[in-house]
């Protein structure tokens, strides 16, 4: 069975290839992919190629194929798996494999045969025999691909921890009910933050501030989930322009009676903002340190006489488990959530290789990619204009306008149909 993939040979080194996968063997799937949508971690590893913890150092030789958020559906189960999957099913995969001697292999840095960019792969008996292969019943294929980042909100949600006075039992989970301000809140994590928080199962907070020092960012955030919608769900939502703000910290603090935080998100690795989180902190409140820096010398001041006397404390989260991505793909089926609130662009397996050079240039959230198709990345807010001279963005924008300017099924039923294609679906 051959395949399209892009594939990692070094450091920006990535290339676009066809080639034959090895047949599967009893303890192997083989599985077409539809979706995948591009990562930070991606262009992290693409940067650094053998050099990434993740990335095996024979790449040159060896390569692999990139991504790691992706889904598809089944094509031929292997003997020893066939109690449990089928052919046909919608699949989504845990990349955190945890294996014992490599626990940083995952799906889409480690291994040959298994990316999300790629058109078919071969899911080796690891991620079998870990549970990391889950089923998905949704009405679209991307919902299950950002479902791996959304399961990273989930994590965090659920990592976050709160405790009473002079007891040692740890009550997991952002407080209910309680006070939650999320610095720099507006991207496309931020979006999927108030996206749980207003219509997640779990957890809510009765009061949430998401800061920003992009207008343009909050207002697409209050376009998405306005603020008389948060309150029909229970929740009191702010957004918060800290930009020029003389002090900051007092002007988050005013929009919540002047208190500290029960818990307090920071969504970029900037050391003010840690500082500035620190200093939110109510009696007792969690500090979620969220996002991922690129540094191993990353460091901020903590108030550590606030960590005694006040009960402050500090929790990181990267990704989510297992449970977490299940979790995400339900909701997502379900209709819980709406992860397309992330995807600001959409593009062709064609288009990945530049996209990930330049991922951290391009703005926007998650660039979502159909893997048998050939289109160029492409911004949601491009498509009217560029449907003035060609009918198929034409459609594409008068689809998501139907949607709130959203990505939706109908959308992604549409570039299927309709897209240039590089590859046609795989039947066994």
């Amino acid at each position: 069975m051959k395949t399209l993939a892009l594939r990692l040979y070094g450091e920006n080194d990535l290339r676009l290839e066809r080639f034959d996968l090895p047949e599967i063997t009893d303890d192997e799937i083989l599985a077409d992919i539809v979706t995948n949508s591009i990562c930070m971690s991606d262009y992290k590893a693409t940067i650094q190629g053998a050099n990434h913890k993740r990335v095996p150092k024979d790449i040159a030789t060896n390569p692999v194929i990139l991504g790691h958020e992706f889904c598809g559906k089944l094509l031929k189960v292997g003997k020893n798996w066939q109690h449990k999957f089928r052919v046909g099913q919608k699949y989504g995969v845990q990349p955190a494999l945890n294996i014992p001697g490599h626990e940083h292999w995952a799906p889409g840095y480690s291994f040959r045969w298994i990316g999300g960019d790629a058109t078919r792969i071969v899911i080796p008996k690891e991620v079998l025999e870990l549970d990391c292969l889950l089923t998905y019943d949704g009405d679209a294929y991307y919902k299950s691909s950002i479902a791996e980042p959304v399961s990273c909100i989930v994590g965090a949600y659920r990592c976050s921890y709160h405790f009473k006075p002079g007891e040692y039992v740890h009550q997991m989970g952002i407080k209910n009910g309680g006070s939650m301000v999320v610095l720099a809140g507006a991207g496309p994590m931020g979006l999927s933050a108030i996206d749980l928080a207003c219509h997640g199962p779990e957890h809510r907070p009765g009061r949430m501030v998401i800061t920003d020092i992009d207008q343009a960012r909050l207002d697409r955030a209050a376009q998405i989930f306005p603020v008389a919608h948060a309150k029909e769900c229970g929740v009191e939502l702010i957004y918060l322009n800290t930009a020029g703000a003389a002090d900051p910290v007092a002007l988050i603090k005013s929009v919540n009676n002047n208190e500290g935080y029960n818990d307090v998100m920071v969504f970029a690795p900037v050391p003010a903002l840690i500082e500035q989180g620190s200093a939110l902190l109510g009696y007792l409140g969690c500090m979620n340190f969220f996002a991922g820096p690129s540094h191993g010398d990353f460091k901020a001041a903590i108030n550590f006489y606030d960590v005694h006397y006040m009960g402050h404390h500090i929790v990181g989260s990267s990704g989510g488990n297992t449970k977490d991505l299940q979790d995400s793909m339900n909701y997502a089926a379900q209709g819980l959530i709406t992860p397309s609130v992330m995807i600001t662009h959409v593009g062709g397996i064609d288009s990945v290789a530049e996209t990930t050079k330049i991922l951290p240039k391009i703005p926007g959230g998650k660039k979502l990619v159909y893997t048998h198709v050939s289109m160029p990345m492409t911004a949601i807010t491009d498509f009217a204009k560029l449907g003035e001279k060609d009918p198929y963005f034409a459609a594409l924008a008068d689809i998501c306008r139907r949607n709130n300017d959203l990505w939706c099924s109908e959308a992604e039923a549409y570039v299927l149909k309709h897209a240039p294609r590089l590859e046609q679906d795989s039947v066994i």
